[in-house]
């Protein structure tokens, strides 16, 4: 892990060279010797001073990394003049992101998916396309603090109680109080349904390169928190979680029809985001040994398929300057290349096979299904509804009578088609080697 870190921070002489490509090989270079060094076994590995990795904390790192080298290939258009401002806040981002997937420590965990937020608000308020960025920086600020300060509080009262905040060493007694606090905070993030208005509209107002940290891996550092606070709650509380994944289920049905009525592209991704994230809870509150499985696949599932659809929708707001529907019609006969792309990930995004969404899902519904056969009915629902906003996404951007003041031949560049491609490729392709993820537990 520290040979990971090292060869990071060797790299931010790059940020003056200005050149692009240079920056992104060498992030790939990070990438594939971090990914040929990792040894993902059933124990934490990699140990050094307060670091280490799993197969959980691993698979999240490489998910950061991932999507961080293709944020900086999706900006290739952010001006000369702030771009070393830019690399800048993104290395910042990818490098707290990594330090809260791999410390040991529960407050320097606290620390780091705290840290986490001034880079993605500058990003935001720096390089948003409306004037709401900023309502909509502070509704990610303070949804995020609000859930925080409980979550703070807890942690104070863990290390009072055991003298240490190592995950493998904590051992005290919960009350419902103590176990509410730990939670809150990362539900928040996840989002839950009735916490997650920051959401769409921080989604709306960021910039590409936001949208995609945020759908991408910002919502796993939710799950990853809940997933490290039940291996420290050791199964108590497992009544309780009842009400959580009762609340998640209606959210994810209520969620699906509040999709078909959007008219925004970015809006309707976002709010796509909030149904998955909603099954991920339930998978993760009903901890069990499919449930916890399930979710870190769909995780990174969704990581990918998602920022792969912001992607899209990015492409076609730089060539329309418009996001909406209604506008957007008929893009089959401007870009039939990039059709072939919107095909792929939205049937990704409705969970068809051969992807991970797919397995993940299949796990979450085999946990939940064995936790109640009651929740049959919200699953039918909430499957049935991503199956139609993933068709209503396609079919009414790609088909429809073309808008009349579009005028011009639309192509789709390399870069484009490179950004698209590696969004595709992990997410169908990673199901070959899906052995990796079921040594974590």
């Amino acid at each position: 892990m520290m040979k990971l870190i090292f060869f990071y921070f060797f790299l931010i002489p790059l940020f003056f060279l200005q050149n692009w490509m240079i920056l992104i090989s060498c992030l790939f270079l990070v990438f594939f010797l971090f990914l040929n060094s990792v040894l993902f076994t059933t124990f934490f590995s990699s140990l050094s001073y307060i670091f280490m990795l799993d197969v959980l904390s691993g698979s999240l790192i490489f998910l950061t990394l991932w999507i961080g080298i293709l944020m900086i290939l999706a900006s290739y258009n952010v001006s000369y003049i702030s771009s070393k401002s830019f690399i800048l806040v993104v290395f910042m981002l990818i490098m707290f992101l990594m330090f809260s997937f791999s410390v040991m420590n529960l407050f320097l965990f606290y620390v780091f998916f705290e840290s986490s937020l001034i880079p993605t608000l500058l990003l935001i308020f720096g390089w948003g396309y409306q004037p709401e960025r900023l309502s909509s920086g502070f509704y990610l600020l303070f949804y995020t603090l609000f859930g925080s300060l409980p979550l703070l509080l807890s942690i104070f009262y863990i290390y009072s109680s055991c003298g240490t905040l190592f995950y493998n060493l904590i051992m005290i007694d919960y009350n419902f109080y103590l176990y509410l606090g730990l939670l809150i905070g990362f539900l928040i993030k996840m989002p839950m349904i009735f916490f997650h208005f920051w959401l769409p509209k921080a989604h709306v107002e960021a910039p590409i390169s936001g949208s995609m940290i945020l759908a991408g891996v910002l919502l796993k550092l939710g799950g990853y928190g809940l997933m490290r606070v039940f291996g420290i709650l050791n199964g108590v509380f497992l009544l309780n979680n009842m009400m959580f994944i009762c609340l998640s289920l209606f959210g994810m049905m209520m969620i699906g029809f509040v999709c078909m009525f959007q008219v925004d592209m970015k809006s309707l991704i976002a709010y796509s985001s909030v149904s998955h994230m909603s099954l991920v809870i339930c998978g993760i509150f009903t901890m069990n040994y499919y449930g916890m499985l399930g979710s870190l696949i769909l995780m990174i599932g969704h990581g990918l398929c998602s920022s792969g659809l912001f992607c899209l929708a990015n492409i076609v707001y730089e060539r329309s300057s418009s996001r909406s529907f209604y506008f957007n019609k008929g893009l089959i006969t401007l870009m039939p290349s990039l059709s072939f792309f919107w095909f792929l990930l939205c049937a990704n995004n409705m969970a068809s096979p051969p992807s991970l969404n797919l397995l993940g899902e299949i796990m979450i519904i085999n946990s939940l299904m064995s936790w109640s056969s009651y929740s049959f009915f919200y699953l039918f629902f909430g499957s049935f509804l991503s199956c139609c906003y993933s068709i209503y996404l396609y079919s009414n951007s790609q088909h429809g009578s073309l808008y009349s003041g579009m005028k011009g031949y639309f192509t789709v560049n390399i870069r484009e088609f490179m950004l698209l491609f590696l969004h595709w490729l992990p997410l169908n392709f990673l199901i070959l080697k899906i052995d990796i993820f079921m040594m974590w537990l």
